[in-house]
């Protein structure tokens, strides 16, 4: 019999409770998403809906992912006092709680339309399945790409119950370059290791270019920016938010440089405030 009580620390460690740069790295472009589509500040309902879901799915996502590198975390140092590595939790509990996770989301989509529900069973799969990349294709950056980036469609339609037009897709491809790029900063901290255990990664994949083509995305992600906020008809507070969030990628370079694994990380943990310059630019263009 489980002591909820005393295993709640645990459960709080093994969702990244304590942690929640990943809530925000997917909480970001959801907000621009749904700004965007909604011209403005969305309902309350439906904002109160995407901002909850974004926390829990997250969650669920790091449950996931902790029972599907259960054998791995233990031989890696940043990983290593993760509550499954420990055996402070066991498998079948890290299945509970994202199972129990999952269910909530699926409750929290269920207060949107028939579409979005729809939408949401396959942004669930996404986040089920990506951990389990690393072991089958180098691209795994990319899959958890397209697990935040699901939101975005499905914020276009619950505000419009449609599917979603071609700025709402740009900015879709948007979050699948960013993520990909800022989780292949993630990866070249983990590099070392994963090769020793045989994983998986554009940080891997990429090798000698990996800064190279992370310049790239970021350039991109840029780019793509600057035409959705054209489609979008943003004046002057976005584009000084995107120009003003660039310099954040910048200093992500000048933290890569080297590769250091500890300032890699840091560079990846540092795109929380690129997200959130370019939301603020983007609500404060549509409040004023």
């Amino acid at each position: 019999m489980i002591n909820l009580q005393q295993q709640l620390p645990h459960y709080l460690k093994l969702i990244r409770f304590d942690r929640p740069i990943g809530s925000y790295l997917l909480l970001w472009p959801t907000l621009w998403a749904l700004w965007i589509a909604a011209k403005g500040i969305p309902d309350l309902k439906i904002l109160i809906v995407f901002v909850a879901g974004v926390f829990v799915m997250r969650s669920a996502g790091c449950a996931i992912n902790d029972f599907a590198d259960r054998d791995i975390d233990a031989h890696v140092e940043r990983t290593e006092n993760r509550p499954l590595a420990t055996g402070a939790i066991s498998a079948k509990e890290a299945i509970g709680v994202f199972i129990a996770l999952s269910i909530l989301a699926f409750i929290l989509a269920l207060q949107l339309n028939a579409l979005t529900i729809k939408l949401s069973v396959i942004a669930l799969l996404l986040a089920a399945t990506y951990p389990f990349m690393k072991r089958i294709h180098m691209l795994p950056q990319v899959h958890l790409g397209l697990a935040f980036a699901w939101a975005i469609p499905m914020a276009y339609t619950a505000l419009n119950n449609s599917l979603p037009d071609l700025n709402n897709w740009l900015i879709f491809l948007t979050t699948i370059v960013w993520t990909t790029m800022y989780d292949t900063m993630y990866g070249m901290a983990d590099r070392d290791e994963d090769l020793k255990l045989g994983l998986k990664s554009t940080a891997i994949l990429f090798g000698d270019n990996d800064k190279l083509i992370v310049g790239l995305m970021q350039l991109m992600v840029i780019i793509l920016l600057a035409i959705v906020g054209a489609l979008s008809s943003l004046g002057g507070f976005y584009y000084l938010a995107v120009v003003g969030a660039s310099i954040f990628f910048v200093y992500q370079q000048f933290l890569i440089k080297d590769r250091d694994a500890k300032l890699c990380f840091l560079a990846f943990q540092n795109n929380n405030w690129f997200g959130m310059v370019v939301f603020i630019g983007l609500a404060l263009d549509y409040f004023i």
